[in-house]
């Protein structure tokens, strides 16, 4: 599978990355084998960009994720995790989380402090069982941006200079944060949920140009839009962005399958398709929970694209004007400058307790 560079970063990720939001029980519980399968198989389809989240699950998605590095040759995975959540052990109580379907044995505590991102990051390094990790995200920080952007932006460069990380980033759904983020921050990638699709382009606005100026790598997340996109023809009842869809936005979604169905291909496979082209992009991340959803996604996602569809769509007005759509990247070869081994770790926790007892006896 095509491998692309993140930034002026050395990491490289395949362009169908594995979501690891649906391993956290999202939706529907899941149990572990289950969800080993579809890890396998994703493997077994040349996938090797795994993202995850402490979030996912409180901590399911992640130890899972970690269940399979285990077995594989740490060199050929790309792993990236998010911070600004921390995980409170509690009494569940009989309770199961109030976002995912797994027993509420933790509380989130939101938390952009470098203090809470190093214990975020240690936490994360134990759970998954790894040494390093490849990409990190500050998650979610809409409604917290200014702590995420002061604080949390200069203790993620920090861990990426000492080599902890290899590429810094965010991940949100808020285009205008993201791009004060690109503008204002050292990153290498940001994860875009849901704004960049055949149905929502407002990233085109001014989030990917400032990417293209600043040369900072798109992961276009949530290209279904929840589920809008998934099937060939919207289903009843389908969600776009997890509520159900608007009469407007679902005959949109009607009508660019009938532009698909002129063409023979199918809208999972247009939805896939379509962030890929522009030139931002590095890699879409979709979120399986079953290996059946890996075959499904692999199969579309192999599928070459007529161009007249794309030409097609604009004439219909379905299209924005200013997406690129005929233009494809040569693919990153995979380079030495990808790290080829584990990079040591200092034990985050007791680094940081460290500082602060030099400083209390200094």
């Amino acid at each position: 599978m095509r491998r692309n560079r993140l930034g002026k970063s050395k990491v490289q990720v395949t362009e169908l990355g594995f979501g690891g939001g649906p391993l956290g029980g999202l939706f529907a519980p899941l149990d572990d084998e289950t969800a080993a399968g579809a890890l396998e198989a994703a493997w077994d389809s040349g996938i090797r960009y795994f993202d995850t989240s402490p979030h996912y699950g409180i901590g399911h998605s992640e130890r899972r994720t970690g269940g399979l590095l285990r077995g594989k040759p740490r060199e050929e995975v790309t792993l990236s995790t998010k911070v600004g959540r921390l995980l409170v052990p509690q009494d569940p109580a009989g309770r199961m989380d109030e976002s995912f379907m797994v027993p509420a044995t933790h509380r989130r505590v939101w938390d952009f402090t470098r203090d809470g991102i190093l214990r975020s990051v240690e936490d994360s390094l134990e759970r998954i069982g790894v040494d390093r990790i490849d990409v990190l995200f500050l998650h979610d920080a809409e409604q917290h941006f200014e702590d995420a952007l002061r604080e949390g932006c200069p203790a993620l460069a920090e861990l990426r200079g000492q080599g902890v990380v290899g590429a810094i980033g965010a991940g949100m759904y808020h285009p205008g944060k993201l791009t004060r983020l690109v503008k204002e921050s050292d990153v290498d990638v940001v994860m875009l949920s849901g704004r960049y699709t055949l149905l929502d382009q407002s990233a085109l606005d001014e989030l990917l140009p400032a990417c293209t100026d600043r040369g900072v790598s798109v992961l276009a997340a949530s290209v279904f839009n929840s589920g809008l996109l998934a099937t060939a023809r919207p289903a009843e009842g389908a969600t776009f962005d997890y509520a159900p869809a608007a009469p407007r936005t679902l005959e949109r979604a009607h009508r660019i399958a009938d532009v698909c169905e002129t063409h023979g291909v199918t809208l999972p496979e247009l939805a896939m398709a379509f962030p890929l082209r522009h030139p931002a992009v590095s890699g879409i991340v979709v979120g399986m929970r079953t290996a059946d959803e890996v075959r499904r996604n692999m199969a579309a996602f192999g599928v070459e694209v007529p161009a007249q569809v794309w030409d097609d769509l604009r004439s219909e007005g379905l299209l924005d004007e200013r997406a690129p759509v005929h233009v494809r990247r040569s693919p990153e070869p995979r380079c030495a400058e990808q790290p080829s081994g584990p990079v040591r770790h200092v034990s985050l926790a007791r680094r940081f307790a460290a500082e602060r007892c030099d400083l209390t006896q200094g």
